[in-house]
């Protein structure tokens, strides 16, 4: 509970940036596809664009941000004491910025996001295929060298092992970056800046969701692990006292 509770809260956050910042953007992205697809123009619009950029990112933001933490929470009991001595707070901050790593930045710099009018919507299954495929190895290597860094500490020291697992999870990823498939389906005529500040704006929504989970839920793991003593009011403590 506690973990969905810190999903949302971050998914509150997620928002704010997710409207602010990536919206702008997406409309900008759309006008060129109207722009560019007069033959497409009468088609009936099922759900109205204010709908999609309000009440529809809500929807998907916030539920996202719910059932993430909820899964977090669950991988944040498991690495409790298995990462090393760190207090609740770090250790919810460290899962955080590992996952945030595996789970998104990895992937994004192979395969990063694109606004409408950018992909061929027959590559679509491909695409998909491929981004998870990579956020899969990259959750599989990720796993793999913190069990090597573990491994190593004994007879390394835990600064050189750790620099081990990282190097080796480095050139994991860049011998999976060299071999899977390069997919680049932008239109020559798209504005380089609406893509790439559409790509930073997509980056920023997730490392406020993630960032913003680590220090909720921190603060709530906290709390439950090293409760605040009960004070005693001015008159049970003077009853107490006679």
């Amino acid at each position: 509970m506690r973990g969905m509770l810190a999903g949302l809260a971050a998914g509150l956050l997620a928002l704010v940036v997710a409207y602010f910042l990536g919206e702008p953007y997406v409309d900008k992205a759309i006008g060129f596809e109207e722009s560019h697809a007069a033959a497409h123009e009468h088609e009936v619009e099922l759900v109205s664009r204010s709908l999609q950029s309000t009440a529809g990112l809500a929807t998907g933001v916030l539920i996202y941000g719910v059932a993430f933490g909820g899964i977090a929470a669950l991988a944040y009991c498991f690495a409790l004491g298995r990462v090393g001595r760190f207090s609740p707070r770090a250790t919810a901050l460290l899962l955080s910025g590992t996952a945030l790593l595996a789970v998104y930045v990895v992937p994004f710099l192979k395969y990063p996001a694109n606004p409408p009018a950018v992909g061929n919507g027959d590559t679509i299954g491909k695409r998909t295929t491929l981004y998870f495929l990579m956020m899969v190895l990259s959750v599989l290597l990720a796993v793999a060298a913190t069990i090597l860094g573990k491994r190593l500490a004994p007879k390394l020291g835990t600064w050189y092992a750790t620099v081990v697992a990282v190097a080796a999870f480095a050139v994991a990823i860049g011998l999976a970056y060299a071999f899977l498939p390069v997919i680049n389906e932008v239109p020559n005529d798209f504005p380089a800046t609406v893509l790439w500040r559409f790509r930073l704006s997509a980056l920023a929504i997730q490392v406020t969701l993630w960032g913003g989970f680590g220090l909720v839920f921190g603060e709530l793991a906290d709390r439950l692990f090293h409760p605040k003593p009960a004070t005693l009011s001015t008159g049970t403590a003077v009853a107490a006292s006679q």
